[in-house]
């Protein structure tokens, strides 16, 4: 499925469901999660789909991580630097995006700006419970 079907069906998605504001956050080195959406799957026994918005400050270089989740990843601002695993680091521009399963560790996440901040859209479809984001040791 091309990215502009992902980001349509995405957006469908987001538009029929109930939106949940939240008004709570949680920075970490560097790094700001504002939830936007929280909703159980009614069509997938056991699953929420979650949407949040990750802001990285100039510079930042996230550490290692995982999600227990498939996520969905679209640029709203700025340029990342984005790894999976051992494989090629990507350049990601406004309006481009990618996808991760459950269990890829997220070696590289980086805004490339020494000057702006970056903005991503994460959505997640993950098993009620899971953690959306876990550490991954060096």
């Amino acid at each position: 499925m091309s990215n502009s079907k992902i980001v349509a069906t995405i957006v469908l998605i987001l538009a029929g469901l109930q939106l949940t504001l939240a008004t709570a956050h949680e920075t970490d080195n560097g790094v700001l999660r504002q939830p936007l959406l929280k909703e159980v799957l009614s069509g997938i026994p056991d699953h929420s789909l979650v949407a949040v918005t990750v802001q990285l400050d100039p510079g930042n270089v996230s550490p290692k991580h995982l999600h227990e989740a498939f996520v969905f990843v679209y640029v709203l601002s700025g340029k990342i630097r984005s790894q999976i695993g051992n494989e090629t680091p990507v350049d990601y521009d406004v309006g481009d995006s990618w996808v991760e399963r459950p269990g890829d560790v997220h070696t590289l996440t980086q805004n490339l700006s020494e000057t702006e901040t970056a903005k991503l859209l994460a959505v997640f479809v993950t098993k009620n419970g899971a953690k959306l984001r876990a550490a991954v040791s060096e």
